[in-house]
């Protein structure tokens, strides 16, 4: 699987040496994109890997239905942060003339790459077709970057990005709300709205999951009847895509700096606009809502307003060694998110096939938690611990990469 590793520019071994042309990595990288990334990547990774599944703190666990918790966040700001990336490389390369057709190749490919990447990740350790599942995380993030890239290549018109936004929450709201479903009957009246089993998209994922099952021998949902990365709600993840794509130009135009208030600001308004619409469309990460991209954009967009204050514009990681270690640290999660990301899942996985040095453990992984344990019983702070060890762990390649000033590409 061709992948790129690009050759970051050497720096001071001194974690507070991140200004651009000196920081770990290229030059036309945002400091606070790659700090707010890794931070992203850090919580998703303590949220996936509790040492008891059965004993996590509520805000590390998702809503059970409607609501929003921590754990809820990560995704939608995972998303928002590549829709900040998108126009710090496309738009400078079609300003410079670009050919459009190469760059969506270039698109294209990255995008397949990412799916063939959550199959090998689905099929390890035990590969049998019909356990395949086809929707999944990173099958959202490549249909979102598929999406939201070539609408950044072929729509040059920057004002048709929110227009193009509100068109797909208020669709997806509306055919929610008002479009019956064969044999089941219209929302509200025949059955309760937005329920988890009977709303138009879970209609949609079962019929394409049998069909898929049927042709194709793979295909199966997360849920009975359902699947919360299903296809009908990643139209407004790749609205989620969008938001992301407005703040990245406007870090990228200088409005950001020139005007600190406006990024904050809009943030604002994107939570009260979240808060108000989930009256009548709750917000909900299972149905990714129209309440819930407003919600989860306004949080993303005030943390990166604040994280471009701080360390894109006081610079405090200059000022102070430890603002500079934690800022070290989050870039090199940043940086290489994904590889972050995949090994952590290839690790979880490899834990749990793993048989256990000693009697009365199911597995290795269960065998370590005993460790973390000692005796002291299973409690949702030493889930917490065996997590952020887990977490450390995954640490470990991203940090061998950044030592040899290397950042993985699709």
């Amino acid at each position: 699987m061709p992948v790129a590793v690009t050759q970051a520019a050497p720096t001071a071994t001194s974690p507070t040496a991140t200004s651009p042309g000196a920081a770990r990595g290229a030059s036309t990288r945002v400091i606070s994109i790659d700090a707010l990334r890794g931070a992203t990547v850090a919580v998703m990774i303590l949220v996936n890997n509790p040492g008891d599944w059965d004993q996590v703190y509520p805000m590390l666990r998702h809503a059970a239905w409607n609501g929003c918790t921590l754990a809820d966040l990560v995704f939608p700001s995972f998303l928002f942060l590549m829709g900040c990336a998108i126009p710090l490389s496309l738009d400078r390369r079609i300003a410079q003339g670009a050919d459009r057709g190469m760059l969506s190749r270039q698109i294209f490919r990255r995008a397949a790459l990412l799916f063939a990447l959550k199959l090998l990740l689905s099929a390890y350790p035990y590969f049998h077709i019909t356990h395949l599942r086809l929707y999944g995380v990173l099958t959202r993030i490549a249909v979102c970057y598929l999406a939201v890239g070539m609408f950044c290549v072929w729509v040059p018109a920057r004002r048709l990005l929110p227009v193009a936004i509100g068109a797909i929450l208020v669709g997806y709201w509306l055919a929610l709300r008002y479009v019956p479903i064969p044999h089941a009957g219209l929302p509200g009246r025949d059955f309760p709205l937005f329920d988890a089993r009977m709303n138009l998209g879970a209609w949609l994922d079962r019929g394409i999951s049998t069909w898929s099952l049927h042709w194709l021998h793979m295909g199966r949902l997360y849920e009975d009847g359902w699947d919360p990365e299903g296809a009908l709600s990643t139209l407004p993840a790749i609205a989620t895509t969008m938001l992301g794509v407005i703040a990245g130009r406007m870090l990228r135009g200088g409005a950001a700096a020139s005007h600190p208030r406006r990024l904050p600001a809009l943030g604002v308004a994107l939570l009260v606009l979240g808060a108000v619409w989930g009256s009548v469309f709750p917000i909900n990460k299972s149905l990714w809502s129209s309440s819930f991209v407003l919600w989860t954009g306004g949080v993303s967009m005030c943390v990166l307003a604040l994280f471009h204050f701080v360390f894109d514009m006081a610079r405090v990681q200059d000022r102070s060694a430890v603002m500079g270690r934690i800022l070290l640290v989050l870039r090199i999660f940043g940086m290489n998110a994904l590889v972050a990301f995949l090994f952590s899942g290839f690790l979880a996985k490899t834990l749990m096939m793993l048989p256990a040095p000693g009697a009365g453990a199911a597995s290795l992984s269960d065998w370590l938690y005993r460790v973390v344990c000692h005796g002291a019983g299973s409690g949702m702070f030493t889930s917490l611990v065996f997590a952020l060890g887990f977490c450390a762990a995954c640490f470990v390649p991203v940090w061998g990469l950044w030592r040899r000033h290397m950042i993985v590409r699709l």
